[in-house]
């Protein structure tokens, strides 16, 4: 997609956007009762820490405001990029053209609990890590992997998040999705098209406003809460949770693991700029003060050059780039 095709899409993967100046190019009326604002900062809405501005940003805290929201894109020709908590996403310097529609408050569904089922109904702006950890206080089983999780429920589901041998899919019975037209649907695991570290919602025009779950009763709850704390302590004993990244930045090259094929090539410690690949987990980029989105991309494009030299393998990113570089 170019900055020319102004079609009213949502923006899954790559954005090429213009850079924002610091007021708006044309007055667009705002909608009633939608909270939307020009300008906006996404810097401190990734776990990166770095980005540029959103031209028009909106954070709905109901399903109206967000339909709302995406009327008023389509009645102006905008690009619409969809963001949750911001993990697993590099944002240009130059910011974003269009609107930006951050999910982390939109409510769609009070969170359901259902003993009998053991099934968990929740928003999509819900920290991911947060119901895992409910869940295993409950002494439900499936969800232990998803406690070190840095992202929200709907971008578990979209991107198919997953740890140590698991994955969402394993556990999602549906999704609600938002519509572009403002309407809300409801789709299964077997819709999604779930493959690793990746769905169909990943190139489509869908927003995930709530899902379901279904884990496992343990005969020893005590048990699964163990399993969940030794599987977090696994985590932050060998990722560097200090420091901010996107997590994982490379998908394992079955049947090797890019962290090892990093490390091989001899580049944990190395940097550009202030973006530096982890000396603790080589398939981690830390911003180890004040990094660029460009330094981190280009050191994204760096350690895959190296590892395509030594080993014949194309590293394919995790992390969504949007916006131009």
């Amino acid at each position: 997609m170019t900055s020319q095709d102004r079609s009213p899409a949502i923006n899954n993967q790559v954005q090429h956007s213009v850079e924002v100046a610091s007021n708006t190019d044309r007055d667009l009326d705002i909608p009633p009762g939608c909270q939307i604002r020009s300008n906006v900062s996404l810097k401190g809405l990734t776990t990166w820490k770095v980005g540029g501005a959103a031209q028009w940003y909106l954070e709905p805290r109901t399903i109206a405001e967000a339909q709302s929201g995406l009327a008023w894109a389509r009645l102006n020709d905008l690009l619409i990029t969809i963001i949750g908590a911001g993990s697993n996403l590099l944002i240009s310097d130059r910011g974003l053209a269009g609107l930006v529609i951050c999910t982390r408050h939109l409510r769609h569904v009070t969170t359901q609990f259902d003993r009998e089922t053991q099934s968990i109904v929740a928003d999509a702006g819900k920290m991911f890590a947060s119901i895992a950890w409910q869940a295993a206080r409950r002494g439900w089983g499936g969800m232990e992997w998803a406690a070190g999780i840095p992202g929200t429920l709907g971008g578990a589901v979209v991107m198919n998040a997953g740890a140590h041998e698991h994955s969402t899919q394993k556990i999602l019975v549906s999704a609600d999705v938002l519509n572009l037209d403002g309407s809300i649907e409801t789709l299964t695991a077997l819709d999604l098209g779930y493959s690793y570290r990746t769905s169909n919602l990943q190139r489509s025009s869908q927003i995930v406003i709530s899902a379901k779950f279904k884990l496992q009763a343990a005969s020893d709850p005590g048990e699964i809460q163990a399993r969940t704390y030794r599987d977090l302590e696994k985590r932050h004993s060998k990722q560097p949770y200090d420091r901010p990244s996107c997590g994982s930045v490379f998908r394992n090259p079955t049947p090797e693991y890019a962290a090892a094929l990093i490390e091989n090539v001899g580049l944990k410690g190395f940097k550009i700029g202030d973006a530096e690949v982890s000396t603790l987990h080589a398939n981690f980029i830390i911003n180890s003060k004040d990094a660029t989105a460009s330094d981190i991309r280009e050191l994204i494009y760096y350690v895959q050059s190296q590892v395509k030299a030594r080993y014949s393998i194309e590293l394919e990113p995790e992390v969504k780039m949007l916006g131009e570089f």
